[in-house]
């Protein structure tokens, strides 16, 4: 029996444990739980591929209220996604972080399928790091999921004295039960890619996991994997330059990253850089799920290209442009050429589709990438953006669309910005889609965004041709919150999704 991928974790109020996925000579994945999911992976077995697993019930998503007017603390936000529940697309719970202006962002667990066979792990902590304020928060979802609470709070400054990193991003577990979170920059807001390492049972700062003295200037998000002795680790911006919006004077100074930079695994030493562009501002970065496999994609924001990554025949990394979104010559707008701005991508369990969004174009695509040289365009729907009817922008050329489309309206609701974070059910049939993408930025490119809350989207998904089409009876108005406003963001599944966890 041929291993594919193991350990995939699943945590419900009953149990957490985890599962053993294997391919068999069938072309199934037998699992030793009560849960059964049968996969045909395209890439491994060059099969069309089906994926079946328990629904997801709930969705945990960070609720920022910095920039907003509204002088609240951000908070977790629980939504519940069972259609036989009677609070179906409702706010079940909000748990408010104790501090103002954290910017709350991404998310990680303490313990995922990277753990696989180790026994006494529990994905029961998740992980939230604080773009701005630089705290990062434990909270507790094992005790009740569907009212976390905060188990622990690292404060700035243990970031600043022990690792010299501010600006924490991205946050991932690690086989050894460590707590691997990406920085932006250091404590004076200047731009550092390094890293910060958490203790997985204690949650206390063990210091930076980079070694030597080389670092990257700028920092983001990062993906690794042990078999190919690599992490990869990508860059946004200088953070004291980012941090209140966009000038694109900044790209010029080198405020804004090109690179992808490469990491010895064993050694934790930065060892290449793969220059992807001056104009590319590379953000989040994707291993195919097969952990045999030696390439993956990148989202590049202003360029408004993916790259695949892979490994070369001589030992090192490369990488070259698969898919390009061509810029639209528009009136009205900061600038006469609007990219489409990648902002989100991900890579579905079975590694035959990609997903991204268009932030500022205003639409999500799906690409088959059965060969990841040659992804093909399979599905796309527009959700809102920049380059609607009746708004401020004009196009004036469009490689693309012969026309602008029409505003978005879901519910009688009018929905303001664009797609921004994205997540896939399981099953690969459901993409959740937020509209948030930064609260500085959402204030300069989607004033009525901020001043109208954010919306979380579902997408039905063809697995078998490629398709998106929106569910017209899903809705989540975060408009409609207590408070008042507020921007949702990153989307994550209690037990675990195609962005959290990384199978070794």
């Amino acid at each position: 029996m041929e291993i594919l991928r193991s350990g995939f974790l699943v945590t419900s109020e009953e149990e957490s444990q985890f599962i053993d996925l294997e391919i068999s000579k069938k072309k199934s994945i037998s699992i030793s739980t009560s849960v059964f999911y049968e996969v045909v992976c395209s890439n491994a077995l060059n099969k069309t591929s089906t994926l079946k697993g328990p629904r997801e019930e709930i969705l945990y998503l960070p609720c920022i209220y910095r920039n907003t007017g509204i002088e609240k603390p951000d908070y977790l936000a629980t939504v519940d996604v069972d259609p036989k529940s009677p609070h179906y697309c409702q706010v079940i719970h909000r748990l408010p972080m104790p501090n103002l202006k954290d910017e709350l962002h991404h998310s990680g667990w303490n313990a995922c399928s990277s753990c696989f066979g180790d026994a006494t792990k529990r994905r029961n902590r998740l992980i939230l790091p604080s773009l701005i304020s630089s705290r990062i928060y434990v909270v507790d979802v094992g005790t009740d999921s569907k009212a976390p609470r905060i188990h622990k709070i690292v404060e700035p400054v243990e970031l600043f004295w022990k690792g010299n990193v501010a600006n924490p991003h991205t946050s991932h577990c690690l086989g050894s039960g460590d707590i691997l979170i990406s920085c932006l920059g250091d404590p004076s807001g200047n731009g550092k890619g390094g890293f910060i390492l958490l203790d997985g049972e204690t949650f206390e700062v063990k210091g930076n996991w980079e070694k030597g003295e080389k670092v990257p200037p700028l920092g983001y998000d990062f993906w690794y994997q042990p078999r190919h002795n690599v992490l990869m680790s990508t860059e946004w911006g200088t953070p004291k330059v980012l941090a209140d919006g966009f000038n694109p004077a900044d790209v010029e100074k080198g405020h804004y990253g090109r690179h992808i930079n490469v990491w010895d695994w064993n050694s934790h030493t930065y060892i290449q850089k793969i220059d992807l562009g001056k104009d590319s501002i590379p953000l989040e970065i994707r291993f195919l799920h097969n952990p045999d496999a030696a390439e993956g994609f990148v989202g590049c924001a202003l360029s408004s290209t993916v790259h695949r990554f892979y490994k070369t025949e001589k030992g090192n990394w490369a990488a070259e442009k698969v898919i390009e979104v061509p810029s639209k010559k528009v009136q009205g707008w900061l600038l006469p050429d609007m990219p489409g701005l990648i902002t989100d991508i991900l890579i579905s369990l079975d590694d035959r589709f990609l997903y991204f969004s268009n932030w500022l174009h205003g639409d999500i695509r799906q690409y088959d990438i059965s060969n990841t040289r040659k992804p093909k365009l399979v599905g796309q729907v527009f959700l809102g953006g920049s380059i609607i009817k009746g708004g401020p922008v004009t196009v004036v050329e469009d490689k693309e669309l012969q026309c602008q489309p029409e505003p978005f309206v879901i519910k009688g609701k009018r929905v303001p910005g664009g797609p921004q974070m994205i997540q896939l059910s399981l099953d690969g049939k459901r993409l959740y889609v937020t509209s948030s993408l930064y609260s500085g930025w959402d204030k300069q490119f989607y004033p009525d965004l901020v001043k109208e809350g954010s919306v979380m989207l579902q997408i039905d998904v063809d697995t078998e041709r490629g398709g998106l089409k929106v569910n017209e009876n899903f809705l989540v108005d975060f408009g409609k919150e207590p408070d008042g406003p507020v921007l949702a963001h990153e989307i994550r599944y209690p037990g675990g999704d195609s962005t959290s966890d990384i199978w070794i």
